[in-house]
């Protein structure tokens, strides 16, 4: 049962366990990861978090924007490509070497069936078999997606950013042409259905050493529940 376990969040570069940091939840202190595909950082919001380590703080000023007051969770990231990639390449999504259904909260069942078919049409997974996974296009599954700057390009009045802000969907400084010449939409909702063409997903490419910005929440799953 889901209640036995205590939920630790961690992060690094590869799957191997030895690799990875905790995490800090609710901490508005972003944790970097570095690899040979990408730079990035990564900041985890979890409302009503009792994990660990003991003593985290139990909330984050991200649930009191009115955007995400019924949201349970936050996993925030910025990533930097070292290479491009392909839009129809990159995907956003958790697998396993090993069982997990008995770890699910609650519920969970009915949240990944509301948001494959409700919320996400390109989300494609297996979260009760033996190796489980759950994937889906990075540009139609990710609920904000801001286009960056490339380092050279990034003005002087942006390099300091405040890290409660709150991520809108969009662009800025030159990310705003790559935007509009991709044809991406401005919208969240219409770029997300967008990009479940994969033709659509194949004419855009994430570029090496531009920033971009992400945010994946939603009020379905409580890792708390049990």
């Amino acid at each position: 049962m889901a209640h036995r376990f205590v939920l630790r969040v961690t992060g690094g570069p590869a799957y191997d366990p030895s690799t990875h940091t905790t995490i800090p939840v609710n901490s508005q202190r972003p944790t970097k990861i570095s690899n040979k595909h990408i730079d990035a950082t990564v900041d985890v919001n979890i409302q009503g978090y009792r994990g660990l380590p003991h003593g985290s703080p139990n909330t984050s000023s991200y649930f009191s924007s009115p955007e995400h007051k019924a949201d349970l969770y936050s996993i925030s990231f910025n990533f930097t490509p070292k290479t491009s990639i392909s839009g129809n390449d990159l995907v956003f999504g958790n697998d396993f070497d090993h069982p997990i259904r008995d770890r699910l909260p609650p519920g969970f069942s009915t949240a990944f069936n509301i948001v494959k078919w409700m919320i996400d049409p390109g989300l494609d997974g297996d979260p009760y078999a033996d190796e489980p996974y759950l994937y889906g296009p990075l540009l139609s599954s990710i609920n904000v997606l801001e286009i960056g700057e490339k380092e050279g390009e990034k003005e002087i009045e942006n390099a300091e950013e405040d890290e409660d802000d709150i991520l809108d969907e969009g662009a800025v400084g030159r990310g705003e042409e790559v935007r509009q010449q991709s044809g991406m939409p401005d919208d969240a909702k219409a770029r997300k259905k967008y990009y479940l063409t994969e033709a659509n997903r194949k004419n855009f490419t994430f570029e090496q050493g531009r920033e971009y910005k992400c945010d994946f929440f939603n009020p379905y799953l409580d890792f708390n529940g049990g």
